[in-house]
Parts: C-alpha cells; structure tokens; sequence
C-alpha cells in the first residue's frame, strides 16, 4: 500500500471514531487483529457491540468508498468478529457498520454511516 493511501486509511479510521464517539459510542479496539484479518474500529454503545469497517477516497472517479467492501473481506469481518465476540464471551447485540469517508482536497471531509450492513 502506498504511503498516502496508508495515511488516508488511518485518517478515515480516526475520522470515522471521532464521528462514533461524537454519537455516543465508546471506542472499544481500533485495527483488531484475528490472524491475518483485520477490523478497523469495534464500539460500543449500551449493550451494542458494532463492528467498523472505514472506508476512506479522495476521489469517487471509480465508485463510492462504500461499494469497496467485497463479499470475501465481509466474510474475514464477521471471522474475525465471532473470534473477537468468543475472546470476550460477548453476551450483548452486535451489528456490522460501514463508514464512507469522502475527503476532500480543502481538508474537509464527508462521513456517511451504513449500519446493519452484513446482516
């Protein structure tokens, strides 16, 4: 990965948890690790427990930021997200969320939240 898409994705990665934390959630875990899987942000809000994926783009040339989750990596999410749920002998509701970041050339930014998305 280049450098400037690594420091996108970790800039939408922080975007996106200020945006959860702004509604509320608490930040549970930022870049879980099961295996070779990975989850970008797990929060958590009342006995929700909500599984991130971010999203981030400069440009929307060839799609939405949302429509770059495949149905493989979905698939490693919700693995690596029972293997997180059993490590903590989670009880509570979970959800699978997408956040879209559109980040613009001034600095500014566009977060649109995608709940419920694997189900």
């Amino acid at each position: 990965m280049k450098k400037t898409s690594r420091q996108n994705g970790h800039r939408g990665e922080a975007l996106a948890a200020a945006f959860l934390q702004q509604k509320g959630y608490r930040i549970e875990a930022r870049n879980w690790r099961y295996g070779h899987y990975e989850i970008d942000l797990i929060a958590r809000t009342g006995n929700l427990l909500v599984f991130v994926e971010v999203k981030s783009r400069r440009s929307t040339a060839f799609g939405f930021p949302e429509q770059f989750v495949s149905h493989a990596q979905a698939a490693r999410i919700m693995e690596a997200a029972e293997a997180y749920i059993l490590e903590r002998a989670w009880c509570g509701n979970i959800r699978f969320d997408i956040i879209a970041i559109k980040l613009v050339s001034s600095g500014q930014h566009l977060i649109e939240h995608f709940e419920d998305v694997f189900s």
